[in-house]
């Protein structure tokens, strides 16, 4: 634990020098409440066993909800200080609980009745966000990203404050789309018709293949998500050096850390 620590503390100190602002599409502002565009998007309903199973806690407000609520506050605050929409959630190594983080944060947030928050999966490689909320599209999110079809025919919503794009399937090659300058601009075009609040990337874990490495520049931020007991400071040393060599390292969850009350903490 105190190796952690030391990570942790070793992350803060190298954040001094920010990486450059990316540069927001035309006719950005504040979300707000819903409008006809995100009422035309399709909904559908998550079955609470489903979020359960998942460790998916957010979707009402609770004591198993509070770590996450805190980190949706703390996320909220400082990237609103920042002038930041989109954040890339993501992880040294698979299996540290990113994905449910990501997750949590989305409902979490859609609890904030004026806000408007995407959550995209974009682990195309092992996407796993329609698995957690037992949902498969009609189509993909990898098409939207090629241009083949709209985001308003793709994605799903949850509530009235909440759009998801997920995968139907893995992509047998998610460079070639991270990393394409089209699937940024896709990515711009989301984001200046819609004017989400907030933009939650899932990710690929940093340490595995290159993808993460190939998406970075289209996001303001990272969270990285560690576990404890189980990520080496080594892993998670390289993951936070290799995230800021991108974009702006806006913290790190410490996931199933037990506490003496069998909570789970989050830094």
């Amino acid at each position: 634990m105190e190796k952690l620590q030391a990570a942790l503390h070793k992350a803060r100190q190298n954040r001094g020098d920010p990486v450059p602002a990316r540069e927001k599409p035309a006719g950005r502002d504040g979300g707000g409440a819903t409008s006809p565009l995100w009422e035309a998007l399709a909904p559908f309903e998550i079955e609470p066993r489903q979020l359960e199973r998942h460790r998916v806690v957010t979707r009402e407000a609770g004591a198993k909800a509070t770590p996450f609520d805190i980190l949706r506050t703390k996320v909220l605050l400082q990237m609103r200080q920042n002038g930041w929409t989109r954040l890339a959630i993501t992880s040294p190594m698979p299996q540290s609980g990113k994905t449910t983080t990501a997750c949590n944060l989305a409902l979490g947030l859609g609890r904030q009745r004026d806000l408007r928050s995407m959550l995209l999966d974009t682990d195309l490689r092992d996407p796993s966000v329609g698995t957690f909320f037992n949902a498969r599209p009609d189509r993909s999110i990898g098409e939207v990203f090629a241009g083949e079809v709209d985001f308003a025919d793709q994605a799903l919503r949850i509530g009235a404050n909440v759009a998801v794009s997920m995968a139907r399937e893995a992509e047998g090659d998610p460079t070639r789309l991270l990393l394409a300058e089209e699937t940024a601009e896709v990515i711009d075009r989301i984001e200046a018709r819609y004017k989400p609040d907030v933009m939650i990337f899932d990710l690929p874990s940093v340490l595995v293949n290159d993808d993460t490495r190939a998406f970075l520049k289209n996001v303001d931020c990272a969270l990285i998500v560690v576990r404890a007991n189980q990520t080496r400071y080594s892993q998670f040393d390289t993951c936070e050096r290799e995230i800021a060599e991108h974009t702006n390292v806006l913290g790190v969850v410490l996931n199933a850390y037990r506490h003496a009350d069998k909570g789970t903490a989050a830094e």
